[in-house]
């Protein structure tokens, strides 16, 4: 490969969401089909696309050089920061950038805009490299008001604080008066013996890019493309030229381009992603993390047994896998997880925030149960922990734990106070241009009449992942009148363009970080200009996981604050008449009433099993066991509705067709669903039992079919028909249950979550078959603020019976 002759230093990926169109993983594939080493990523007071950027270019064999266009608050003029390129040359000058854009966030958020003030560089200058913004720049304005002196005032200052590493920045890309301010420059350069440096300022890939971009920008200001009060200062140029062109362009000044290549070498930063840092969880003196995790989860689990009545040789299952699961936490690092989770939620419980019996595969974890993390037993209920932690695919614990919607918010403020404000933090979230909204967003900006743009953007089908290929794919209609038609054609050019990339940076409702140091020494903080001063980071949840830090999901669950509610007026009611309280973790869960509400499908506002679609499958499946409520709530979803897979499940079970098994030995592990493989733990077992899977390569087994990839299928499927035949199994019949078990793997569900929440449906449904009056009180007092959702309840009240009293004063 020849030498490198220029590196693109100033680059505004999707991530400027102002103005920036360029794809990460597109600037990586360009920058390898031009043999460009090396590229930089300098978005608007931001590093969003940290992660994203740096394993895309890895990924293409380029060089990902981390930097970002700061904004330096201007005292004369607060509305007009000026611009500053902040390059990383090493792990100093990221954890100083990100300081910097931390506190731009959280101290400097002027006009919708992160500020920083000049003096904060002085401290914070190491290990960066400085390039300054060209026109944009306090130096480039200071020189197109032909202020030669402050422009050499300025520049003194920041070669004062950069030595040996600012640059100052010139472009050619069409902006007014670049030629006679880059000729000040190259002047101000001579004069104080400074580097210069040639950028593009690129904000598209491509001049044909130029249209979109400019959509981009009004769709974010608000403005139409003809307003004439709109700025237009970019021109067609502003994209990503070759190499080749850019020495052409600066052709007059090769130092300038050589200079890129120079910065490309001495920024060295190497991010360490995937080893993952748990703050400190405080226990005894004397023990470790390990003990006290083993020690913890042995008397949880006692007590859980002595609750359950299990005694003597019934207890011995629960303790044998009480032992594996520990050690495989231990072996995996994970026991201060563990209990982190478990004592914010044990707090939570202590304080009268309602929690949720479980979520998802963590429900999956005998030690969760132990612990107290979860509510439902999993050896009883036949759930697997290696569905949850699998030893053989190293990767993070995530409890997903619902809390009462109202009070979830004091559990984030306990977690605050314990490990320190500066240590926790909530996730950053990307709204994105979604089919139907980016039509009516182009539409708007291209000053097309509103019903014009109603009427398109209704031809874009409303199903959910819906894009604009596929809209164009199943409507007939879009088609034509994309061909026949100028304006649509120009509206769908550009929507297509836009499709897809971050709209707006808001904070994830649920997630939540705990770091062992200060969030900002890891990495840059961000918050809306709405307010609220908690730390967010600008790395959303799957980034902020490769960084290394761990996210704990507090997701808010209005029927928690239903159920809790109900209860409260149950027993208030039992005080005064002096009967025992309603316990709702100890329902029995063969309760003839329920089932018999169930049956009736009378299940208005009954968890999970409310909407007409899933009251016409209990109709029809008539459930009278709790296995039957886990199976509804994995049935209804399209896969196995549309596959004839719901039809045989409801055939099998009222007798209307025979119940069969892919094999003698499946019998036990496919009884509860007959015969059909509605779980992917049942698909994990069975690959345990036929082929002598470990539950940790079964659990990669069940992976591989959900995602279908060819190579690794084949992989899978060499190791299923070895072990099969191993147990006896001949080839065609091994094959054809392999075939069998990958169909019903594209449509198995996670039981762990099934389980929960077929727990939180039945407990509604208990207190609606016992204690109607008490249910429907909590359920229209929770949605009191929903005026349809109040009407329909009180038509449910008045179907049942139930007086509904007028609001009183007195």
């Amino acid at each position: 490969m020849s030498e490198p002759t220029f590196v693109h230093l100033h680059v505004h990926s999707e991530y400027s969401l102002e103005d920036g169109i360029i794809p990460v993983k597109a600037l990586a594939k360009r920058c390898a089909e031009k043999n460009m080493p090396a590229v930089a990523i300098t978005d608007h007071g931001n590093l969003f696309a940290l992660v994203k950027f740096y394993n895309a270019a890895r990924s293409q064999g380029v060089k990902p050089l981390i930097g970002s266009e700061i904004w330096v608050h201007d005292e004369g003029d607060a509305d007009r920061p000026a611009s500053l390129i902040l390059l990383c040359m090493n792990k100093t000058g990221y954890a100083n950038l990100s300081r910097l854009l931390s506190r731009a966030y959280l101290e400097g958020h002027q006009q919708g805009r992160p500020q920083i003030a000049a003096e904060w560089l002085q401290q914070a200058s190491d290990g960066l490299i400085a390039l300054s913004a060209a026109g944009q720049g306090e130096i480039g304005r200071a020189l197109l008001r032909r202020d030669h002196a402050q422009a050499e005032l300025l520049a003194k200052r920041y070669a004062d604080w950069f030595p040996e590493r600012f640059y100052l920045e010139l472009q050619r890309n069409g902006e007014k008066d670049q030629e006679s301010l880059l000729q000040a420059t190259l002047g101000l350069a001579e004069k104080l013996d400074l580097p210069v440096v040639a950028t593009n300022n690129a904000h598209f890939l491509d001049a044909a890019d130029f249209a979109a971009f400019d959509a981009r920008q009004c769709i974010s200001a608000g403005l139409t493309l003809d307003d004439p009060r709109r700025p237009r200062r970019f021109t067609a140029e502003h994209r990503l030229p070759d190499p080749e062109e850019m020495r052409t362009l600066f052709a007059d000044l090769p130092e300038a381009c050589d200079n890129t290549v120079e910065i490309a070498k001495r920024c060295n930063l190497e991010l360490v992603l995937g080893q993952y840092a748990l703050p400190d969880y405080p226990i005894p003196e004397g023990q470790s993390v390990d003990e006290y995790l083993h020690e913890a989860a042995q008397k949880g689990l006692q007590a859980r047994l002595n609750a359950l009545g299990i005694r003597a040789e019934g207890s011995l299952p629960y303790h044998e896998r009480l032992l594996r699961e520990v050690g495989v936490i231990q072996q995996m690092g994970f026991p201060g997880y563990f209990l982190i989770v478990a004592d914010f939620i044990q707090w939570a419980k202590n304080n009268g925030v309602p929690v949720g019996p479980g979520r998802g595969s963590g429900a999956g974890s005998l030690v969760a149960y132990a612990l107290g993390i979860t509510d439902l037993d999993p050896i009883s209920n036949g759930l697997l922990f290696e569905r949850f932690l699998n030893p053989e695919r190293v990767s993070m614990p995530d409890f997903d734990v619902d809390f009462c919607m109202d009070q979830r918010d004091r559990v984030i403020q306990y977690v605050a106070e314990k490990y320190g404000r500066e240590r926790v933090g909530q996730i950053i979230t990307f709204g994105t241009m979604k089919a139907r909204a980016v039509v009516r967003d182009v539409g708007r900006v291209l000053g097309l009449p509103y019903g014009f743009v109603d009427q398109l953007a209704k031809l874009v089908p409303g199903d959910l992942g819906m894009t604009l290929a596929k809209a164009l794919e199943e409507s007939e209609e879009l088609r034509r009148r994309q061909t026949e038609e100028d304006d649509v054609r120009d509206l769908l050019d550009i929507a297509l363009r836009l499709e897809g990339l971050p709209r707006h940076a808001s904070t994830h409702a649920g997630g939540v970080v705990i770091s062992p140091e200060p969030l900002a020494d890891r990495l840059p903080l961000f918050t809306d200009s709405s307010g609220g001063g908690g730390n967010v980071t600008q790395l959303d949840k799957d980034d902020v996981e490769k960084m290394g830090l761990v996210k704990f999901d507090f997701l808010g669950l209005r029927t928690l604050t239903i159920i809790d509610m109900a209860v409260k007026l149950i027993n208030a009611a039992a005080i005064t008449e002096g009967v025992a309280p309603l316990d709702i973790q100890q329902l029995p869960l063969d309760d003839p009433e329920t089932f018999a509400l169930l049956k009736s499908t009378e299940t208005v506002a009954v968890f999970q099993l409310e909407s007409s679609g899933m009251r016409d499958l209990v109709r029809r499946l008539q459930p009278d066991t709790f296995e039957d409520i886990v199976a509804l709530v994995a049935l209804f979803r399209p896969g196995p509705l549309q596959s004839g897979m719901v039809d045989d499940f409801i055939a099998r079970k009222h007798g209307k067709a025979q119940v069969s098994y892919l094999h003698a030995n499946l019998e036990p592990i496919l009884k509860e669903t007959y015969g059909v493989i509605v779980y992917q733990e049942q698909v994990m077992q069975s690959a345990q039992v036929l082929a002598g899977y470990s539950l940790g390569g079964a659990d990669l087994l069940r992976r591989a079919m959900g995602k279908k990839k060819p190579e690794e299928m084949a992989k899978q499927r060499s190791i299923f028909l070895e072990g099969a035949h191993k147990n006896g199994l001949q080839p065609d019949q091994a094959g054809a249950i392999f075939d069998l078990m990958e169909k019903f793997a594209e449509y198995g569900f996670n039981k762990s979550h099934s389980a929960a929440y077929a727990l939180v449906s039945y407990q509604t449904a208990y207190l609606k078959a016992h204690y109607p009056q008490f249910f429907m009180a909590a359920v229209l007092t929770a949605d009191m603020d929903h005026t349809d959702k109040v009407v329909a309840m009180i038509t449910e009240c008045q179907r049942m019976g139930l007086r509904i009293a007028p609001p009183s004063v007195q």
